[in-house]
């Protein structure tokens, strides 16, 4: 089979200076490609081929080389476990691994898995003890998966899921947290330490800057506690005070003692909202239920600020991935690639045109989250 370049693409290529090199990754791809059949995207797997060739002629160093071999090996077996599950929304769930059975955060975490499940949803945790078996518990081993981190002192995936075939033991704190925020399409948070405030201010981080989807962040209390809304009020007094986010930046997460409340947030956020995609590097917000033409001019009027040229304007219906699953309306418009949670506030407007906020069946359409369009200066770093 004759590996082919993609045609089509207006690009520098990337590739290696020896036109022999060049011509046997492609003849080795080619061949791939005939024993295990096309791959989508193909020229992207040749540009990690030129990516190894390249480490050879740049003398990298063996420990680096074993960082690189290690963490693409780790993704690529995460992805690999992944894929089956694509078309189901989960939730990663991150809390302290000393809390005990029994105590209220504990409980908290394994009533909140346990309805979240009924509701179609699935559960990540870390897989460790704590708040992580508490919510492995409650969603039960088929609706569980587990990204363990492997630690000199040890860190043992618990009981629920040690075994399956949904739990990965990750060497990289880094690679571990790609997975988290890839397959995620909503974030609970408990009472925790270090790692639990660090899974925090990235997921926000990420969000705030563009860098992942918006999605539901939701910090859940003991009930009548005091842990995330103490946090919160310190952001409030100390970091918003002194102008290092923005009022709106707040409106990215929510917090409650109620687990009711809790679920409610992550299935209200996909009550109507579907999923992102661009076009023409405008994005678009799929929807079940298009606003109307009173409802556009709403949102035009209170969005104004967050659209570069023009207006947000409706979409037809387009199927959601490669020609699969139903056809969604959406709406679309020039987004200021910086404002993201005023885009979370838009998402939260769309919401509001349902009256009652449900989670998608099993059975919904595949869920394809197509990145918005990077900007110049990140494209170019993306080619080096």
């Amino acid at each position: 089979m004759e590996f082919r370049y993609a045609p089509a693409v207006a690009r520098r290529r990337y590739e290696p200076k020896d036109p022999d090199l060049e011509r046997l990754i492609g003849e080795a791809l080619g061949r791939a490609q005939e024993i295990h059949g096309a791959v989508e995207d193909a020229d992207l797997v040749r540009q990690i081929l030129v990516t190894a060739m390249r480490l050879v002629q740049d003398g990298t160093a063996a420990r680096d080389l074993k960082l690189l071999n290690s963490a693409l090996k780790e993704l690529r077996h995460a992805f690999r476990v992944f894929a089956p599950y694509a078309h189901d929304r989960k939730v990663a769930v991150f809390g302290s691994a000393r809390t005990q059975p029994g105590t209220p955060d504990w409980e908290q975490a394994w009533e909140f898995a346990e309805r979240i499940v009924d509701a179609g949803w699935m559960v990540i945790t870390g897989a460790g003890s704590g708040v992580m078996a508490a919510a492995q518990g409650g969603a039960g081993r088929e609706a569980s998966f587990g990204v363990n981190i492997r630690l000199p002192f040890e860190q043992r995936a618990n009981e629920v899921i040690e075994g399956d075939h949904k739990c990965i033991n990750f060497r990289y704190f880094f690679t571990r947290k790609v997975v988290f925020v890839k397959e995620a399409h909503a974030i609970a948070l408990f009472p925790g330490g270090f790692g639990t405030h660090d899974e925090a201010a990235e997921a926000l981080t990420l969000i705030q800057t563009g860098k992942s989807e918006v999605l539901p962040v939701v910090f859940v209390d003991a009930p009548g506690g005091s842990y995330w809304r103490d946090w919160h009020a310190w952001m409030v007094s100390h970091v918003e005070a002194r102008g290092f986010v923005s009022r709106e930046d707040l409106d990215l997460y929510r917090i409650t003692d109620d687990v009711d409340e809790a679920i409610g947030e992550i299935l209200k956020f996909y009550s109507n909202y579907h999923s992102t995609g661009k076009l023409r590097d405008r994005m678009v917000l799929r929807v079940r239920k298009a606003p109307d033409a009173e409802e556009l001019e709403a949102l035009n009027a209170e969005f104004t600020d967050i659209v570069g040229r023009g207006a947000i304007e409706l979409v037809e219906p387009e199927p959601v991935g490669e020609g699969e699953g139903p056809r969604l309306p959406g709406v679309i418009f020039d987004f200021d690639r910086r404002s993201w949670a005023r885009l979370r506030q838009l998402i939260d407007a769309l919401n509001r045109l349902v009256e009652e906020a449900a989670s998608p069946p099993r059975d919904a359409s595949p869920l394809e989250i197509v990145p918005v369009a990077l900007p110049d200066s990140a494209k170019a770093e993306e080619e080096a």
